[in-house]
């Protein structure tokens, strides 16, 4: 990351933190388990690796600075000052062996220092050597895993486990301490020894690759769950993780990895696939369950989203099988999308996402709607099929279309608009004009147009558990993207926006923006203040930080940030209106003032301006004395007009003013001022003399009919 502080702006409805990277950026991803000193951990896919961002929490304690070593006394002259023992005991260490390891032991503060913002406290970068496009963690509500006695809560509790995708069309499984690394293990020498010193793989961060084969094209998505095999056998019960993978090899493929996740073990060769399905079509996104590890949701656009369990077998059991996964899995549920009026095709599913804890399914739509399946009838209400009991029966060929709750995002009916006047012009000139005739021919016109226009529509879904406030139920909040910035919509607690939206009735005739907070949508704005120009590449969702002064839903603020992906920018949103923005504000102003850090001094020769001078200049062009009148006194006017008439008792002559400005304002002075009957004059004819326009009338008049026809009527 180039800087760790924040550019930050404050809009009208939110606060808005952008973080500068000097990579472009391919992924980002919010890991569910906070460090142990309290920090939210971020990692992002870029062109040479990826990158751990520990945000917020106590900080490192100041470095200890090293005691100068005492200058050695020269005993003797400067011939006899060097001493040499040869010994056969005393061997010098081989060329590349270091004497002792190190042993990272990072000291923090006592206490989070309270500032309006949670600030970057470490960031790491594991070089892979190639570009990173996908970067995977588990789906899993946020819990304390020092709670848990066996072997995955043990790993959990001391070490992050992600995976990623690779455009070499390598998948590799990372394993990092949770606590991140102090500055002093940053500044290592060895480090500085070459390039690759600190490679991923190394072992300099006290991580663990694991390389994952058979994908000869690069990964479209990544998923990763952690399991526990069920079996006797001791040796199983090592925690383990299962990969999943689609790729456009062949018309479509899911592979499925499992690692063990043990970090002194280093296989020698990558791991081969235990599971492997080929498509029809390709997929676009997968995921794992929270709730049931096992099960697997695999979104292909244009045909359906189906739930596939690889621990549930399609064939028969074989006795000679090893492994403790079956060989092949199984599909058990599809779930089908409305179609696209009047056409015979489904609407492309941009994204779909876990819900309720693995028992709903939240579907996003290209024409910008949305809608939840409830698969395990989570509300009862919404009369929904339950399709739990043929789940866990393992039934293939269950499908599920009806929403249970369904709506569209505000602002995206361009989406869904269809070329009228492309329908208009094609009237069907060789074809009779029919009903049925002119039906099909408006189908034909609008397919091609409608579907290359959603076809090329980017958007998603994420979502995140909140944790738990006493012994309410734990909900979760979503965020959900379409086209843009534009439409980008947060649902705070999921839960209570479904059961509101029953209430009111689903369809389009609900507003969806309305309402209190937790039960409605809520539309971010001003989203290009952060992204400085680049478009939204991705959401992301973050805990929203607990410090005094943070938004609360009373100011209008939400249990969770939202996490932008541009280009090469990280931006986080804030909502919330009054309080931060005060607090945030004076904060920057005295950083600004400030230009070295406390206890700190510089040589550098620092100008400063002068402190009483004025901020605004003023310039007077009036060419009239201060204090005094435009118009002249009575005495001075009679001089003027003595001298410039020739005879001063003639009261009849008007007063000339001074002469100030253009010619033509003179001109206009003078006639304003003359005092004579204007019944006797023609006053119109003069200001037209004055003011020329009746010579530019006539030379209009004199060019008028060049180059057109004339044509005279005769009166009656």
């Amino acid at each position: 990351m180039t800087s760790t502080t924040p550019r930050i702006r404050r809009t009208g409805q939110n606060t808005q933190f952008t973080y500068n990277l000097s990579r472009r950026v391919n992924d980002v991803q919010t890991y569910p388990i906070q460090s142990p000193q309290g920090a939210t951990i971020l990692l992002y896919g870029h062109e040479n690796g990826v990158t751990i961002v520990w945000r917020g929490g106590r900080r490192f304690k100041p470095q200890k600075k090293k005691a100068p070593e005492p200058e050695k006394k020269q005993n003797g002259t400067a011939d006899d000052a060097v001493m040499i023992i040869d010994s056969d005991d005393e061997q010098p260490p081989a060329k590349g062996q270091t004497t002792s390891k190190f042993e990272d032991k990072p000291e923090f503060e006592d206490e989070d220092e309270q500032g309006p913002y949670p600030e970057i406290v470490q960031t790491l970068d594991l070089t892979l050597g190639t570009a990173v496009l996908h970067v995977a963690v588990m789906s899993m509500a946020p819990y304390n895993p020092q709670e848990r006695d066996n072997a995955t809560g043990k790993l959990l509790s001391g070490r992050i486990v992600f995976a990623v995708s690779c455009v070499t069309n390598d998948v590799y499984v990372i394993s990092v301490p949770l606590t991140p690394p102090s500055p002093e293990s940053m500044a290592r020498e060895e480090l500085r020894a070459g390039l690759l010193a600190g490679q991923a793989g190394s072992g300099a961060w006290g991580e663990s690759v694991v390389l994952l084969g058979g994908q000869r094209k690069y990964s479209d998505a990544l998923a990763i769950s952690l399991v526990q095999p069920k079996s006797s056998d001791p040796a199983n019960k090592v925690p383990r993780a299962v990969v999943a993978s689609c790729c456009r090899q062949a018309s479509g493929t899911l592979m499925l990895w499992d690692v063990p996740l043990d970090p002194n073990a280093k296989p020698e060769r990558a791991l081969e696939p235990f599971q492997i399905e080929y498509l029809p079509q390709p997929l676009s996104s997968i995921s794992f369950s929270p709730s049931h590890p096992t099960q697997l949701l695999a979104v292909s656009s244009y045909q359906a989203a189906r739930i596939y369990d690889y621990a549930v077998s399609s064939l028969p059991p074989d006795s000679e099988a090893s492994g403790p996964f079956p060989p092949q899995g199984s599909w058990l549920l599809s779930l089908y999308q409305p179609f696209a009026r009047p056409t015979a095709s489904r609407k492309p599913i941009l994204d779909a996402a876990w819900i309720s804890h693995g028992r709903a399914v939240f579907a996003l739509l290209a024409d910008g709607m949305w809608g939840v399946w409830d698969i395990d009838g989570v509300r009862p209400s919404s009369g929904g099929a339950t399709m739990s009991s043929k789940l866990t029966n393992g039934l293939k060929g269950a499908a599920l279309t009806t929403f249970s709750i369904s709506g569209y995002i505000e602002g995206t009916g361009s989406l869904r608009s269809v070329a009228t006047q492309q329908k208009e012009n094609h009237t069907g000139e060789f074809a009779p004009m029919t009903p049925h005739t002119r039906r099909q021919a408006t189908a034909s016109l609008s397919t091609a147009t409608t579907f290359d226009r959603l076809a090329a529509v980017q958007g998603g879904v994420r979502t995140i558990p909140l944790p738990p406030k006493g012994k309410a139920l734990q909900d979760e909040s979503l965020v959900l993207w379409v086209g843009g910035l534009e439409h980008v919509c947060v649902i705070p607690g999921v839960s209570r926006f479904w059961d509101s939206q029953l209430r009111k009735g689903s369809g389009g005739g609900v507003n969806l923006f309305s309402g209190a907070q937790p039960t409605r949508m809520v539309k971010l704005l001003d989203l290009s203040t952060g992204l400085l120009g680049e478009r939204c590449c991705g959401v992301n969702l973050v805990v929203a930080s607990t410090r005094p002064g943070a938004p609360s839903e009373d100011d209008g603020g939400l249990p969770v940030d939202v996490l932008l992906q541009g280009e090469s920018r990280l931006v986080i949103v804030r909502q919330g209106e009054d309080g931060p923005g005060k607090k945030i504000g004076n904060f920057v102003d005295s950083r600004r003032k400030r230009l070295f850090s406390k206890g700190e001094r510089s040589d550098a020769i620092i100008v400063h301006g002068k402190p009483n001078r004025a901020t605004s200049l003023s310039f007077n062009l009036s060419t009239s004395k201060p204090g005094t009148l435009r118009r002249k006194s009575s005495q001075n006017i009679q001089d003027d007009s003595a001298g410039q008439f020739g005879n001063s008792d003639d009261s009849s002559q008007p007063p000339n003013r001074s002469r100030v400005g253009f010619d033509f304002m003179n001109n206009m002075n003078a006639a304003a001022d003359v005092s004579a009957d204007f019944t006797t004059r023609d006053v119109e004819a003069e200001m037209l003399d004055i003011m020329e326009i009746d010579q530019a009338l006539n030379s209009m008049e004199d060019s008028r009919g060049s180059g057109r026809k004339k044509v005279f009527f005769e009166e009656d």
